[in-house]
């Protein structure tokens, strides 16, 4: 299967083209003092030629007879290729420094910093804040791998008095791409 990249989509990221489109599937959630859970994921990376992806994502907990639950967690936010890569970070051969920005309905804010090569992102947070009612979240990481055309998503998490552990996992199919956009 031949890539195209997005029409209209800046060169600053074109590394992370592979990801433009409409992604859904399913995982599980799973952490101290939350029950396992099932869930549906739609994530959506668009671009409007800016040198930043648009990123939302809209998980929903699925009822114990696979119907659609509550909404868990709602969020949006930008990646963009960083212009340089950060004092102390080295990257592999491939690699280039990513910068994401998100924001939670929950109130929390994050700040990421990783690297896009070779269909895989890898992030981590440089800082989170909370309002004063969200949720007390210290760190996490996220990563993104297009495995056969699939798109996997893991995401550990450092909240609630926990260590970094095993949050939420999920695999997606492309339901919508940037030529069908």
């Amino acid at each position: 299967m031949t890539f195209t990249l997005p029409e209209g989509l800046a060169p600053e990221v074109y590394p992370l083209a592979w990801l433009v489109g409409t992604w859904e599937g399913s995982g599980e959630l799973s952490y101290p003092g939350v029950p396992a859970s099932a869930f549906r994921q739609r994530v959506e990376f668009d671009h409007d030629g800016g040198p930043y992806l648009t990123y939302r994502s809209d998980i929903t907990l699925m009822g114990p007879d696979g119907e659609e639950g509550q909404v868990w967690q709602v969020e949006s936010g930008f990646w963009r290729v960083a212009p340089s890569v950060p004092e102390g970070v080295e990257l592999q051969d491939f690699q280039h420094p990513l910068e994401v920005v998100l924001t939670e309905a929950s109130g929390v804010l994050s700040a990421y910093m990783g690297a896009v090569g070779n269909g895989r992102v890898d992030l981590a947070t440089r800082f989170v804040a909370s309002t004063e009612s969200g949720p007390e979240v210290r760190g996490a990481t996220r990563m993104y791998g297009n495995v056969n055309g699939e798109l996997m998503w893991a995401w550990d998490l450092a909240a609630f008095g926990q260590e970094l552990q095993s949050y939420a996992a999920a695999r997606m199919s492309r339901v919508e791409s940037p030529t069908e956009a």
